[in-house]
């Protein structure tokens, strides 16, 4: 497309919704409806030979790729990418359908060494590296804009607050996984990232005036670096509900009920709240049902439920009365660190003091800074550093403690001053 060509698209498309905005606030106030994608709706790439022209035009491209993944999250087992959408200057919008190509690692190679643009990278990048797509350096339009201060930072509302434009949000929950993919659901993943790249400009500049770049930089970079996150220990603890369950033995039957709902999900590819419901589980444990007219008797097991599945549920109900003691589970435990914050006037009225000095040390600071507390710091690094302090409390050993802990540069430097003080605080 010629520079002339692509002044005229931008013209007709401010018209109808689409583009980059000339101004950072439309001149009445309200946000325009982005409507369409500029170069209109892409075909999915569905084959290797679809995929090796979109490599070969996002390798051949300018600047920084903004990319997007959709998944069927309450639909599908698992957190797969079931839509990879990208758009860089030079190469336009691409939407890919992982299924049909679930090897990408040819596309992760070609933009390697690229800035990727991602909104809230940390829950697309799992998926992403799944399929062999990975980034060596990112800018995060969510963190971008939490460090620049801004008080509502889901894509939506970043684009109409920054650029002026409103983003259609509503196939956000759709199954993804749905094939194919209606028009309307396309076109709502390809305005994803349709001002992913102005969205990034824009917050740089923001957050190079209130002197806070760097920080950013260093956000991203940790992001970028940052290793799988290694499989969740004893994950049915997480059933939520789980509060209720107070003995060991109830704590079997979740757990065995978990487990076996957990096979069926992932043999059948459904989320496992569409097997069992969170509730059930927990309704089970607390009756600890003896047959299945009993496990009948409880919420979530109802006369829609055929005869065989309630039977596999009270096998699983079965398999945890019949444990023997020395293998019921045993109550959550924290492995390593402090305990909850309400009991330490309790156990270390010292150490209660110190924290109660420390946090609101850094809540004064965050406000100052107009960022939220947890991103000047995250609260389990200054709980630990308070409940076990280095000695002696120095601002080396305290620096050296938060570095450990997984602090950033920029943190250290502005939190270390106020635990040094903090640590001195009297019961």
């Amino acid at each position: 497309m010629t520079d002339a060509q692509e002044t005229a698209a931008d013209t007709a498309l401010r018209t109808t919704g689409g583009g980059p905005p000339d101004d950072d606030v439309p001149a009445n106030g309200l946000p325009i409806p982005l409507l369409e994608p500029r170069e209109g709706i892409p075909p999915v790439v569905e084959t290797e030979d679809a995929l090796a022209e979109v490599i070969a035009a996002f390798a051949a491209g300018r600047g920084p790729v903004a990319v997007d993944a959709e998944r069927a999250s309450g639909y599908r087992y698992g957190q797969r990418a079931y839509l990879v959408q990208l758009r860089r200057e030079g190469a336009g919008t691409a939407l890919i359908d992982p299924v049909g190509c679930p090897d990408l690692s040819g596309l992760g190679d070609a933009l390697a060494g690229t800035e990727w643009i991602l909104h809230a990278a940390t829950q697309d990048l799992p998926c992403l590296r799944d399929i062999g797509m990975l980034p060596t350096s990112l800018f995060d339009t969510e963190l971008a804009g939490r460090l620049a201060g801004f008080p509502r930072v889901g894509l939506g509302a970043m684009v109409e607050s920054v650029l002026g434009y409103a983003l259609e949000k509503g196939h956000s929950a759709v199954d993804w996984s749905t094939r194919p993919l209606p028009e309307p659901w396309l076109r709502y993943a390809a305005l994803d990232v349709e001002l992913l790249v102005d969205l990034r400009d824009a917050l740089e500049k923001e957050l190079d005036r209130q002197g806070k770049l760097e920080w950013a930089h260093q956000e991203f970079d940790a992001i970028a670096a940052a290793p799988p996150a290694p499989p969740r220990k004893d994950p049915w603890r997480r059933t939520s509900g789980m509060h209720k369950v107070r003995r060991r033995r109830q704590m079997a039957v979740v757990r065995e009920l978990w487990t076996a709902r957990d096979k069926v999900a992932q043999r059948r590819d459904v989320s496992p709240g569409k097997v069992l419901s969170d509730a059930a589980i927990v309704e089970a444990a607390l009756a600890v049902p003896v047959n299945v007219t009993a496990l009948m008797a409880l919420p979530g097991y109802g006369h829609r439920m055929g005869r065989r599945q309630l039977e596999q549920w009270q096998a699983a109900v079965d398999r945890a009365r019949a444990l023997p003691e020395s293998e019921l589970p045993q109550p959550g435990q924290q492995v390593a660190g402090p305990p909850p914050p309400r009991a330490w006037a309790d156990k270390d009225p010292a150490a209660a003091a110190r924290l109660s000095a420390a946090r609101t040390a850094v809540s004064a600071l965050a406000e100052e800074l107009n960022l939220p507390q947890e991103n000047l710091i995250t609260p389990d690094t200054v709980r630990r550093v308070c409940w076990e302090p280095p000695t002696p409390g120095t601002p080396d050993t305290v620096a050296a403690a938060l570095t450990g802990y997984g602090a950033r540069p920029w943190q250290v430097g502005l939190v270390t001053p106020l635990l040094v003080e903090a640590l001195t605080a009297k019961a």
